[in-house]
């Protein structure tokens, strides 16, 4: 499994993105500092997107052409993929989708956030 995360600070305020996707992890409600996001738009155009993939569930798809799939678990303030067996074009496609949110990746992985993508 390969994590994607992605959060938006609120103004003037930047945390440690490790604590933060901590937070996002263990489902915490609702993060001080942290601003809300279109949640249900972003699932809209996720599935938008992947509209050729099998959608398992509201919120999983699966790729029926080719190898991968993923699901998004979601906060009022975070959105979190997980992907299994995911080819990179396609978290790049979702790290894409999330851009046009600006919401800039964490990669628990590495571990880094990528704020540039969202200025």
């Amino acid at each position: 499994m390969y994590e994607l995360l992605f959060w938006n600070y609120l103004e003037g305020i930047y945390l440690n993105h490790h604590e933060i996707y901590e937070a996002i992890s263990e489902e915490q409600p609702e993060i001080e500092g942290l601003e809300p996001l279109p949640v249900q738009v972003i699932l809209n155009r996720i599935a938008s997107v992947f509209s050729k993939w099998e959608k398992v569930d509201d919120k999983s798809w699966k790729n029926t052409d080719g190898v991968g799939a993923f699901q998004v678990r979601t906060t009022p303030q975070s959105i979190k993929i997980d992907c299994y067996g995911t080819e990179g074009k396609t978290m790049d496609t979702l790290v894409g989708v999330m851009e046009e949110f600006k919401c800039a990746l964490y990669d628990p992985q590495v571990p880094q956030r990528y704020d540039e993508m969202a200025e």
